[in-house]
């Protein structure tokens, strides 16, 4: 091979690693999911693709499935169910989200007709808030019987939030690009 060639190359491979760096840093990002809380939209080990950059251009919506820093060594991974200015009540099992009933599809599966995913709450009895306040949020995970999420960690700060998950990539077989409702 000529040194033009060569040199071609290089320059072919440093600037792959560079977009690589790049998008690795500051577009996505790669989480593994540690426990069963969100089971069963996604299972203990699964390998997830969090777009960091979405919520610079959009809103954080109600249903999408965010990873936040819990604290200094834990990201968690949950659902958001109630945005700024939100009323969020749970009676008989059944999300009222302003007054309003919100079926929650996502959670049609883990339903077996008798037992109770969500016990009755207020916002209020939890938080002493009436709504969600600005800049916070509620999130809570699918598996509500075993998620340790806002119930018990009151609200989240939006600054806290490190992206949207956008892709569960592995197992493969669990392939999936729509996470939210």
């Amino acid at each position: 091979m000529n040194k033009k060639r060569i040199w071609s190359i290089i320059r072919i491979v440093v600037i792959s690693l560079l977009l690589a760096f790049f998008f690795r840093s500051y577009l996505f990002a790669s989480y593994v999911v540690n426990g069963k809380s969100m089971e069963p939209t996604l299972h203990d080990g699964n390998l997830l693709m969090v777009n960091k950059m979405i919520y610079d251009w959009k809103n954080i919506n109600r249903f999408d499935v965010i990873v936040f820093h819990a604290n200094e060594e834990e990201d968690y991974v949950k659902r958001v169910i109630g945005v700024p200015g939100d009323h969020i009540e749970y009676k008989d099992d059944t999300l009222f989200l302003n007054g309003e009933v919100v079926e929650e599809t996502y959670l049609t599966s883990y339903r077996n007709g008798e037992e109770i995913l969500t016990h009755d709450f207020e916002l209020e009895m939890l938080t002493g808030e009436r709504k969600v306040p600005q800049g916070k949020l509620f999130v809570l995970g699918d598996n509500r019987q075993k998620s340790y999420d806002s119930r018990d960690i009151g609200f989240i700060d939006e600054s806290s939030v490190v992206g949207k998950v956008d892709l569960l990539y592995w197992p493969v077989s669990q392939l999936n690009f729509h996470l939210t409702k």
